[in-house]
């Protein structure tokens, strides 16, 4: 079978976790910033868009060259196999992008590979004048950085943070691909007590049981690349067997969902049933200072209000307080924080464990890990 080269994108912090996912699934990833690439066959495409959690797109590398003139470009672009990939009847659009690059200009650079793509295909079937465009869809892409060009086929269609379970959510959604990322940087492990104390639309808890139960976060979703006529349905047919094969349904979870706001409880609740969780996921209308359990060595993910505007920022500041002091009475639990908020260990009370920048969207953020002690091991009967 066919090896492609392929390329998960993630956000700028989040491509080692990526690059552990695709380990995972079998393959050698080669991390860079803001990607990783891999080998695979038609098989690794249908498994990757289904099994990652934490990557943006799947993509398949057509060709990497460099140029530094327009008549290059076209010349090189020209020179890959786009028939192996593009039906005659391909709807085929070109996004751009370039960075530091002789070729600035990116609809110049759009234009001359789309023409370049038509030459090919128009002679590779024999066919003179426009092409039609009326088939399935192939999502291409320049992109150019320091005169290096890589051109790509995304596989994924929509972004694989789009899930398909989120009917509804508030005003600062985090994106379900950076809620797996902040769940799989923890010591959580099923078996331990999950809390979010600000979870709005749910998306943190949801994204926790998903990994608790092992389910494929693309289980409920369709991919572009179902659509070509060079997959097979099988190959696709395949790989959501396994990861039916692989769900572990039966594997109890204590997560608990809490949030002030009563519309975002219910809103949550309709997602967690949208994915299948509604009896797994505990949803409850709390203000953080409210919070009491008896559970001990439990996982606490929060992604607060980070006080961006200054007419906020005093309430941000007591939310802080009040977490320091609520989680300041639950010493066996490890606590994660993600805020831009810069004075947070200060306002909290603690100075973190360890501190990990990341980009939430576009703003620069730190995970605050507050690191509790080890679970005992059950102690070996004489």
């Amino acid at each position: 079978m066919k090896t492609f080269q392929l390329v998960a994108t993630a956000a700028s912090g989040l491509e080692a976790i990526v690059g552990k996912e695709v380990a995972r699934l079998g393959y050698d990833p080669k991390v860079e910033n803001g990607k990783v690439y891999f080998e695979g066959d038609l098989s690794a495409i249908a498994r990757a868009n289904l099994w990652l959690r934490v990557a943006d797109r799947v993509k398949i590398v057509v060709g990497v060259f460099k140029a530094t003139t327009f008549d290059e470009l076209f010349e090189k672009t020209k020179a890959l196999p786009w028939e192996d990939y593009l039906p005659l009847d391909a709807a085929f659009p070109v996004a751009g992008k370039s960075v530091k690059s002789t070729l600035y200009s990116v609809p110049d650079c759009q234009a001359i590979v789309k023409k370049a793509i038509v030459n090919r295909v128009s002679e590779k079937y024999r066919r003179s004048g426009r092409l039609m465009e009326t088939g399935a869809l192939f999502k291409l892409e320049v992109s150019i950085l320091k005169d290096e060009v890589t051109l790509t086929i995304d596989t994924s269609g929509a972004g694989l943070h789009k899930r398909g379970y989120r009917l509804a959510q508030g005003s600062a959604p985090i994106k379900e691909t950076m809620a797996a990322a902040l769940v799989l940087l923890t010591s959580w492990h099923p078996d331990r007590p999950f809390y979010d104390p600000v979870c709005g639309s749910g998306t943190i808890p949801i994204e926790a049981a998903l990994i608790g139960q092992n389910i494929a976060p693309g289980f409920n979703r369709e991919f572009v690349s179902e659509t070509w006529d060079w997959m097979p349905k099988q190959i696709w047919a395949d790989a959501r067997q396994e990861a039916e094969d692989l769900a572990n349904y039966d594997q109890p979870l204590n997560i608990i969902g809490g949030d002030i706001d009563a519309r975002l409880i219910e809103i949550a609740k309709q997602n967690a049933v949208e994915a299948g969780l509604g009896d797994l996921i505990t949803f409850r209308q709390l203000q953080v200072a409210d919070f009491q359990t008896e559970d001990e060595y439990g996982v606490v993910v929060a992604n607060p209000p980070y006080g961006e505007r200054l007419e906020d920022e005093e309430a941000v500041r007591q939310l802080y307080r009040e977490m320091g002091i609520v989680y300041k009475r639950m010493p066996t639990w490890s606590v994660y924080v993600l805020t831009s908020y810069e004075l947070f260990e200060e306002v909290y009370g603690k100075k973190a464990t360890k501190k990990r920048k990341l980009y939430n969207g576009y703003l620069r953020t730190d995970l605050y890990q507050y690191w509790g002690p080890r679970k005992p091991r059950p102690k070996k009967e004489d």
